[in-house]
């Protein structure tokens, strides 16, 4: 009994320490980080309810590259996400909006706002410096905040 009660303290020091040396500030921009955009002036309206945004919003991509290969993790963020509607999927464009690549989401991320996930491996034509990524709605198409990425070469 003993040997409980004076593990107590210790576990709520730990934790308070690791809490205090949690990171809370924002990430440091790379060549290759995101530069947030808006297709519609409305999404930029972070007083938006669930039910009056159309499309999810991408408020950061991050893309890698590897040999001619790249990837992209981008974080989408879609406040309505539920198993009835959500956001499911993403689309890479170059400048032109010719399609570069698609990325498509299974399921609902409801409990996991904003959330980030990976591509698989796509090529990037050698005279395309930068990316656009839109996010997707299951009803009502792509649209809403995009971002842009510098080509890391």
């Amino acid at each position: 009994m003993r040997r409980q009660i004076a593990l107590v303290p210790t576990v709520v020091l730990t934790a308070a320490l690791l809490a205090s040396c949690a990171d809370t500030s924002e990430p440091e921009q790379t060549p290759a980080a995101a530069e947030s955009s808006s297709s519609d002036s409305s999404t930029d309206d972070t007083s938006q309810d669930a039910d009056s945004q159309e499309y999810p919003d991408v408020v950061d991509a991050v893309l890698t590259a590897s040999g001619d290969d790249f990837t992209i993790a981008v974080t989408i963020s879609s406040p309505y996400d539920s198993a009835d509607r959500y956001a499911d999927g993403w689309r890479v464009l170059n400048a032109d909006g010719d399609l570069l690549a698609e990325h498509d989401l299974g399921h609902d991320h409801a409990s996991e706002q904003p959330f980030t996930r990976t591509s698989s491996a796509f090529a990037i034509p050698d005279d395309v410096d930068e990316v656009t990524v839109e996010g997707r709605d299951q009803d009502n198409g792509y649209g809403g905040a995009t971002v842009t990425v510098e080509v890391p070469r």
